[in-house]
């Protein structure tokens, strides 16, 4: 979410990572373009059966199939975000991932949760992770959150939330890096996405955005070595199930 610039920043019920005003059209994206035209396609079998069988949900009245609780990152907890701060996609296969955006929450851990749970506020990022380390999940990476402030950056990349202020380096704990960066490594290991400035951006730097975060106190260097580090030492996972009902 972050401060904007200008402004002392605020709490993140009042504060906006925002993607609502870039996204909130919901317009017809290509893959539907696909999709409408291969209806037409089927007859004279044009289009591929293997490609049909992808996009078959796109279709009117068809919903793709999900399973409540299941996580892109086997250490985070799920917590749904209201479906207002979303749009529904099929990533990477719909809009190709290739970058990931760090954002501050200004405010606390809870505080970005239930903003995210806000139907009102119009934005969420995938993940946030606290000064303790731990993770929640409140979108799933195929789908695209409404946090960049920016119709293509949201589409392209997976916004993953920092609890704390900008303006206050020590909520940048160790914990916090170490978490942030092993989540980071495992989202570019599944997209096959560069770790270094170009594709590991700041909220900051997203064209047309209000917001300063991460902020001068986000130290770039240490966490691209943490990210390189932890994509080294384990490979990515693919979406966690979760636990079974005793």
């Amino acid at each position: 979410m972050g401060a904007k610039q200008g402004s002392a920043g605020g709490s993140a019920p009042g504060g906006s990572a925002s993607g609502g005003s870039g996204d909130g059209d919901r317009r017809i994206g290509r893959r539907a373009l696909i999709v409408g035209g291969a209806a037409a396609a089927v007859g004279t079998g044009v289009l591929a059966r293997d490609e049909l069988s992808r996009l078959w949900w796109r279709m009117p009245g068809v919903e793709r199939p999900r399973e409540d609780g299941v996580v892109d990152y086997a250490g985070a907890r799920w917590v749904a975000a209201s479906d207002a701060n979303w749009r529904r996609a099929d990533r990477p296969d719909d809009f190709g991932i290739d970058m990931v955006i760090v954002h501050v929450t200004q405010g606390s851990f809870d505080s970005a949760v239930r903003a995210f749970q806000d139907p009102g506020h119009k934005a969420a990022a995938h993940y946030i992770v606290g000064q303790d380390g731990r993770i929640t999940q409140m979108i799933r990476e195929l789908d695209v959150a409404y946090h960049a402030g920016n119709r293509d950056y949201n589409e392209r990349s997976v916004g993953i939330e920092h609890e704390g202020f900008v303006d206050r380096p020590q909520d940048f704990t160790d914990a916090m890096y170490a978490a942030s960066a092993r989540l980071t490594a495992g989202v570019c290991a599944r997209y096959g996405i560069p770790v270094d400035r170009k594709h590991i951006l700041g909220h900051v730097e997203v064209p047309g955005t209000d917001h300063t975060d991460p902020g001068p106190h986000w130290d770039w260097d240490r966490y691209l070595k943490l990210v390189r580090r932890a994509a080294t030492s384990a490979p990515s996972k693919p979406p966690s199930k979760p636990p079974a009902k005793a």
